[in-house]
């Protein structure tokens, strides 16, 4: 038994103790060169040592990917022969695909909102609260819960029980039943359980935006907010003309930041319905195509969609940043 399991771990010392052996010997000839080298060749070694690692890095676990992808977007279902369009065309005509774009719009449209204005809402109301990191600590405790498991808690919350007989597990279907409405089948019902899923995400991302919000708000100076006290603004104006217009900046980072992360959503798809009863989105179909059918042209050409439409958040959050350094 010893020397089987020595069998298996030498092999795998020796090519251990030979990979430290040969990496002390790079860095050992980078100082080498370095002490003989000018002081203008050590300036450029500087940036070689420093940026290289990370350049190669980048442009084999990103660049080389993403150029790989496009390309196969434009080829057929094992990547082997050219058909230009036809994935592009197959995802914006297929009626199954356009559910899929239709509930990603939804997604992008209703999480990014939901999830700031109950933040922002949270962080104002509990700004000046005594106990107020009580309240953020318990609505920011879902940031620490995967994707997965949140699915897996709500998958709970929305259980529903047929038969009337047994115990009903479900939240939803027992706050139904007490208010004298029957509940259904929560996660079958479209676009409710699209709804229903969503919840999930905003559930998660409110404790993000409330803790980025929260910080901005204590960033705007006591003297503006006591100076528009004593011209007698109420709370309300002092919310919309004091506080919203001093964090737009913030607003924006967390509106751009919540939305990327509803784009590339997937986990929580997959774990409470599995993309079925019309809840699929962009990538988990990318998935089902790639990585099930082995469409590789198909789930290359929803990869490209989903880049192209992350490029433009991408693109306005950076301007905006860019302004605000202007304005400085």
């Amino acid at each position: 038994m010893g020397s089987e399991l020595w069998a298996v771990i030498a092999p795998n010392l020796v090519l251990l103790i030979i990979s430290l052996l040969v990496f002390a010997a790079v860095v050992y000839a980078v100082f080498l060169i370095g002490a003989r080298a000018s002081l203008k060749q050590q300036e450029w070694l500087r940036y070689v040592i420093f940026l290289g690692p990370a350049g190669l890095l980048l442009l084999i676990g990103l660049i080389y990917p993403a150029i790989r992808t496009i390309i196969l977007s434009f080829m057929d279902k094992r990547g082997d022969n050219f058909i230009g369009l036809d994935n592009y065309i197959w995802a914006f005509t297929m009626p199954e695909i356009q559910i899929v774009l239709r509930n990603t719009v939804i997604w992008v449209i209703l999480t990014p909102i939901l999830a700031t204005v109950i933040g922002l809402a949270i962080a104002y109301m509990t700004d000046r609260m005594k106990r107020g990191a009580w309240v953020k600590s318990l609505i920011f405790m879902p940031m620490a819960i995967s994707f997965v498991g949140a699915g897996v808690i709500w998958r709970f919350v929305y259980s529903y029980e047929p038969d009337p007989s047994k115990p009903e597990i479900g939240l939803l279907s027992a706050i139904a039943r007490g208010v004298g409405a029957e509940p259904v089948n929560w996660l079958l019902e479209a676009p409710l359980n699209t709804v229903l899923l969503i919840v999930v995400l905003v559930w998660i991302q409110t404790g993000f935006a409330m803790v980025i919000l929260g910080a901005a708000m204590k960033n705007i100076p006591d003297e503006v907010v006591e100076a528009a006290m004593l011209d007698g603004a109420s709370s309300w104006r002092r919310f919309t003309r004091v506080t919203l217009p001093m964090i737009r900046s913030t607003i924006v980072v967390v509106l751009t930041t919540i939305t990327i992360a509803t784009l590339k959503v997937f986990d929580i798809v997959r774990t409470m319905t599995g993309g079925n009863f019309q809840t699929n989105v962009v990538a988990n179909e990318m998935y089902s195509q790639a990585f099930r059918q082995l469409n590789y042209g198909q789930g290359s050409a929803l990869a490209v969609i989903l880049f192209l439409a992350v490029v433009p958040i991408i693109w306005y959050n950076l301007r905006q940043l860019r302004l605000e350094r202007t304005e400085r």
